[in-house]
């Protein structure tokens, strides 16, 4: 059986198809029944000039309905539950019980409700008015459909539907064209199959959400460079990500691009003497979160070496020596994280733990921890920041906190840098000197706590300086921030009452929305 993409409103066979795939079953490394197509430009020039269709009406739609189909949607997933857990467990091999049904699930129908309130609350837009001007802007639809294209490591919060980058497009008005991640199609199948309902229920227009499964990275570049196209949104490799932006850049297209980070943690000598073995711990639980297929995985550890260390060294080694084997998410995993070892031994990093035989069926792979000195690294920083997609980490030993200050200096943009201090206060001149270099080269800046875990708070970055994402100044988590990339900023001059968007006319339309008026941020309505 060869599944139906969602295309104009419609589920239909996909046009003239250049190939079909299988999703597989990592645990058991076999192919799970069931073909996707691998669509045709046919496919996605039908989906763009549906989305650019569908914009207008989707714009006029108002945010309440919006609300209203994000709401709908995030109450499908729930009644779904069952099946859509089934189906991810399968494609992806995390946990069904801890991980996807109470804590992944949980997390994608709350961002969905958290755009809903924003989408009602409407202070999102940033409504702004000069009354002696008559001058009044907001920030609106983008103008064109949004493609998303998502992740294999998240098959709920990050799926290209129902997930962050597809709420953000939705929530500020705008069409989406979603890719399904070829490691998770069944389980984006099913939430798309949510999404067309809750459109219909709400009254939005049928195309305002599509899906294909696969195409040819030719045809990725041509989607996100299309006069028609408002933005993409991309989550996964670099080398894949920067041929996405190159090509949007020169069409003038904005994408936004979530692409590789490795996350690094310094351990500060007065945390060592205070905690080291407790802080190892943390350290391992975090490097091994999902079998190190987080983007927030700390991938480099920086740390003071010497007998002061508080038993971080053999605790941290001990971790890694006693775990078992991880199911990953398919075979290219495995490739990459062997290519990556190899990669390591050849710059001269040593195997300090880890790395035995993976045993069991399917695509496993046993977590490494790799060991190199300061003095090492910092002669080719570059080379030692490529990210290993799953539970491989490196720790570099610095003498002193001169060299824990120059491999900081060398970091490449990270999505999250993480400094643990001692309590006491000992450290303090330490993380005087390295905080100013952390604060330009990371997206968030954590103390004493491991990175992974990204909250869905309206405070939340999940974004960083490149190549760690495609732009510094944005987030893919946390509402109302993340909904921004998908807006333009609509500008009225001299434009009557009538005629004006509700956000930007005297009376205030919700009465608890909040706007500039006059350089003042109020609730009031004018005059």
């Amino acid at each position: 059986m060869t599944h139906q993409v969602l295309v104009g409103g419609r589920w239909r066979d996909a046009k003239d198809p250049v190939g079909a795939f299988t999703a597989n079953d990592p645990a058991q490394g076999v192919p799970i029944p069931g073909e996707y197509p691998i669509s045709s430009w046919l496919d996605l020039a039908e989906a763009l000039a549906a989305g650019a269709g569908a914009a207008p009406a989707l714009a006029q739609a108002g945010p309440d309905r919006i609300a209203g189909c994000l709401d709908a949607l995030a109450a499908g997933l729930e009644r779904r539950a069952d099946a859509l857990i089934d189906m991810a467990r399968l494609e992806t091999g995390l946990p069904a019980a801890s991980r996807l049904r109470s804590s992944e699930l949980p997390r994608t129908t709350g961002q969905l409700r958290q755009a809903a309130a924003a989408c009602r609350d409407r202070s999102w837009t940033r409504a702004t008015i000069d009354t002696k001007l008559d001058i009044r802007s907001k920030l609106g639809p983008i103008g064109g459909p949004v493609a998303v294209m998502g992740p294999s490591n998240f098959p709920f919060a990050f799926n290209a539907v129902g997930g962050g980058d597809f709420v953000a497009a939705l929530a500020a008005a705008n069409p989406v064209i979603a890719k399904a991640n070829p490691q998770s199609p069944g389980t984006t199948r099913i939430m798309a199959e949510a999404a067309f309902e809750a459109l219909s229920a709400s009254g939005l227009p049928a195309a305002a959400v599509q899906l294909v499964y696969h195409f040819s990275p030719e045809d990725a570049r041509k989607l996100v460079s299309h006069p028609l196209i408002g933005a993409s949104a991309f989550t996964g490799g670099r080398a894949a990500g920067l041929g996405l932006k190159e090509a949007a850049d020169r069409a003038g297209k904005p994408i936004y691009l979530e692409m590789s980070s490795i996350n690094p943690v310094f351990v500060l000598a007065g945390a060592l003497k205070e905690r080291g073995r407790d802080i190892a711990a943390e350290l391992f639980a975090s490097c091994t979160l999902g079998a190190g297929q987080f983007c927030t995985k700390p991938g480099l550890v920086i740390y003071q070496e010497g007998p002061g260390d508080g038993g971080l060294s053999e605790a941290i080694e001990a971790a890694f020596n006693g775990a078992p084997a991880d199911i990953v998410l398919g075979r290219g995993v495995v490739r990459g994280l062997e290519a990556g070892v190899e990669r390591l031994k050849k710059l001269g990093a040593e195997l300090a733990a880890g790395r035995g035989e993976a045993e069991g069926p399917g695509f496993r792979f046993r977590p490494a921890l790799f060991r190199v000195p300061a003095a090492r690294f910092l002669k080719s920083p570059a080379e030692f920041q490529v990210e290993s997609f799953g539970a491989v980490s490196l720790a570099v030993a610095a003498k002193d906190v001169g060299e824990m200050t120059a491999v900081a200096a060398a970091l490449e943009g990270q999505l999250t840098a993480t400094v643990f201090s001692a309590r006491d206060g000992s450290d303090d001149a330490a993380y005087a000197v390295l905080e100013p270099l952390l604060r330009r080269r990371c997206g968030r800046l954590l103390n004493d706590k491991v990175p992974t875990g990204v909250a869905v708070s309206p405070a939340m970055n999940h974004g960083g300086p490149f190549p760690a994402t495609g732009h510094p100044g944005f987030t893919s988590v946390g509402i109302p921030a993340a909904m921004t990339r998908f807006a333009a900023l609509h500008c009225y001059d001299n434009v009557r009452q009538d005629r004006l968007p509700f956000e930007l006319r005297n009376e205030n339309p919700t009465g608890r929305m909040w706007r500039l008026v006059d350089g003042e941020w109020t609730q009031r309505s004018i005059g």
